[in-house]
Parts: structure tokens; sequence; C-alpha cells
């Protein structure tokens, strides 16, 4: 593997009990990280994740809460910070995904969808940031998603959620640049995940979008661009977002 220059860094990953956070979170173990495992609810998941990292060879720490709670987003950084005593990255990626029309969308999934998603990440973000401004080479990745930019049916409140993100990232950039962190986005799309543990299974556009590639992406491939804008290499580069859709979206 590349030395991306992580060893010995520490990121908190929000998600990371399956599919892409997993993934995420193992290429970071892989690079030499320690890793604060977040999730909603599901330990059992979370713990699996968490052996997986100390099977690598460093530490981890499992934190289970709502990432759009302020209190919890408060407890959870200082948790990481406690355990694995220092943080350098965070990584956005929780988020809720369920389909709905939008005059049978109620205002709870509404606030539901945006409160993990987008509060998420601006609570999470504001509580690490004085953690990544300490270390000096400080990032946050926020995972996007494809339909933010193509806009999808029965999903008004997920686009609208993601397409926020871009604009997160961007002002974020702005301000913490010369604070030494740097901000950043990476937009999945067509990636082959395994949704049958929850209510939101396979999105309709998948259904009609198609990759050049002529195949769904993996979610180590999305874990490859987080650790690009983590490195070392990609000290100059902040406010981006780079598209992992196999040519689905060409912006």
């Amino acid at each position: 593997m590349q030395d991306l220059g992580l060893k010995g860094r520490v990121a908190l990953v929000t998600g990371a009990s399956r599919n892409i956070g997993r993934a995420i979170a193992l290429a970071f173990a892989d690079a030499g990280a320690s890793v604060a495992i977040v999730a909603r609810s599901d330990r059992d998941a979370a713990e699996a994740v968490a052996r997986e990292v100390e099977a690598r060879g460093v530490a981890s720490t499992v934190l289970l809460g709502d990432v759009g709670q302020e209190e919890d987003a408060a407890r959870l950084v200082g948790g990481a910070v406690k355990t694995l005593g220092r943080l350098d990255i965070l990584v956005n990626n929780a988020a809720i995904r369920r389909e709905a029309p939008i005059e049978s969308l109620s205002f709870v999934d509404w606030r539901d969808v945006m409160g993990v998603t987008l509060d998420g990440a601006f609570l999470m973000s504001r509580a690490a940031i004085p953690h990544l401004k300490a270390g000096g080479q400080g990032a946050i990745v926020n995972i996007g998603g494809l339909t933010a930019y193509t806009g999808a049916i029965n999903r008004v409140h997920v686009v609208a959620a993601k397409a926020g993100l871009d604009g997160f990232t961007k002002a974020l950039a702005h301000e913490l640049g010369p604070e030494g962190v740097t901000v950043n986005l990476v937009s999945p799309g067509m990636i082959d995940t395994n949704r049958q543990h929850t209510m939101e299974g396979d999105p309709a556009h998948h259904r009609t979008t198609r990759t050049l590639v002529g195949r769904r992406g993996t979610p180590e491939e999305v874990a490859a661009a987080v650790l690009h804008f983590a490195g070392a290499q990609a000290r100059f580069t902040t406010g981006q977002a780079l598209h992992v859709n196999g040519g689905a979206y060409l912006p």
C-alpha cells in the first residue's frame, strides 16, 4: 500500500458498522491509523468491525449514539479523543436513504434524514474542529451521493440533505483552510452494498442508471478516495468533491 502518511493518526468514522463505513474504517487501519467506530445502535456490528480493525495491529473504540443530537455528537467526539488520545480525521458517513413520494413524506421522516445526514455532519464537525486544529494536519471528509447532482424520484429529502453536504463542504473549507484543516467530499454512486438489514432496499434510480465501466463500484473503491483526501499528499486540496461512480455522472 502507498504510504499516505496516516500511520499513528486517529480517524473517527460515523456509520462505520457496515458497507462503505466499514470499508473506510478498515482502509484507515490498513494505513496504520487507529479508528473510532461510530454507529447509531448496532453494537454487535460495530464491535465486529472493531475486531477487524484491531486485527490489523491498530487501536479502535466503539461509540454508539445519534450524530444528529447535539449532546451525542459532543460525547462521541470526546469519547474518541479520551480513548485514542487524539483526533486527526473525521469522516461524516452516517446517512438515511429511505424513499417516499413527497405527498406521503411525513415531516418526521424529512427531519430524520436531515438530522442524521446534514445536522450530523454539522454537529460532529463542530465538536471535532478543536481537536483537528490541534494536530496541525486535520481533515474532514464528507460522504455525499450521486443523486445530490442528478436528482432522483422519491428522494427529495435524501437529495436535499446530500446536496446540502456539498455546500457545507465548500463553506467549511473557507473557514478551516487558514487553520490547517482540509474539508472535502467524496460522492459515491452505483456502489454494490448490502441493504438487506435496513428498511431502505435498493434505490429506484439503480434500476435505470448505468455506469460507463459496466459494473457497480465497491465500498473499498470509495474508501480509497476518502484516504486520499485524508492523507499527506492531499494537503493542498480542500473544498473539492470527488465523484466515485464509474462515469454514471460526469460533472
